[in-house]
């Protein structure tokens, strides 16, 4: 194997990244060959560029992410791949998302800034999953009273994201764009100009009502009171009075 040639080099990078399993930055990969037999920095560039070539067609690619070079399946089938994993893909709540990207596009930034952006409070389980992933780091303290935190990415959120850099972040601009548009409601969905003119003209005329007010009902129930009052009144005119019972068994008329 020359070691000096791209093509014989190729084949042996590809095994170093498919056993690795992780991405590997190009010291790294000079480290993995002695000194007497590392190729020269541009044979590593070549031999790259024949491997990236060699995976046209295939299942996978290589990929160059913050923290180096990698072997990767293509998106095209991640749907179909992540069936080999029992655990579902975590889903990530709005507020994280939103409080990753404040962080991303406006770093260093502190978690009360965060706060003023977003116009809530940043829970603090939030900041705790990122830290926890390494998506974040804080990289300072304001110059504050209280000296807050400031937040900032790492290079193992710009390899989850397929990044290299932080210059290949869309615009905001473009971000903007990407966000669907809001799904109408069929039943705020405009009608057909001419399916309603035959709407209307078969819907009968209707009847004009007299509008209830406020006061009218009250009124209403004020009479209906006064109804219920004079019934009782009646069936208490009806029972017959004290001063009309027999005091005792021998006042009882008798047969």
């Amino acid at each position: 194997m020359n070691l000096n040639d791209p093509r014989d080099l190729a084949p042996l990078l590809e095994a170093f990244l498919l056993a690795s399993g992780k991405p590997q930055s190009l010291e790294r990969l000079f480290e993995l060959f002695e000194e007497a037999e590392r190729p020269e920095p541009a044979v590593f560039k070549k031999a790259l560029d024949v491997l990236r070539k060699s995976c046209n067609g295939r299942a996978f690619e290589l990929k160059e992410v913050a923290s180096g070079y990698r072997l990767q399946i293509r998106e095209d089938y991640a749907p179909w791949v992540g069936r080999l994993w029992e655990e579902r893909p975590q889903r990530y709540s709005r507020a994280l998302l939103e409080t990753m990207a404040l962080i991303a596009y406006r770093q260093p930034i502190t978690r009360g800034e965060i706060e003023d952006v977003r116009g809530v409070a940043v829970n603090s389980n939030i900041t705790k999953t990122l830290l926890e992933r390494e998506w974040i780091r804080v990289v300072g303290y304001r110059e504050v009273p209280g000296r807050p935190a400031m937040f900032a990415t790492t290079k193992a959120f710009l390899d989850h994201f397929n990044l290299k850099s932080l210059d290949q972040l869309p615009p905001l601009a473009e971000l903007r764009e990407m966000e669907p548009e809001p799904l109408l409601d069929p039943d705020d969905a405009p009608v057909p100009a001419h399916l309603q003119a035959l709407a209307d003209a078969s819907v009968e005329p209707e009847v004009e009502r007299e509008e209830t007010s406020f006061h009218s009902l009250l009124v209403e129930l004020d009479s209906m009171e006064e109804g219920l009052k004079t019934d009782f009144d009646d069936m208490l005119d009806d029972t017959p009075s004290a001063a009309d019972e027999p005091e005792s068994v021998e006042d009882m008329p008798r047969d």
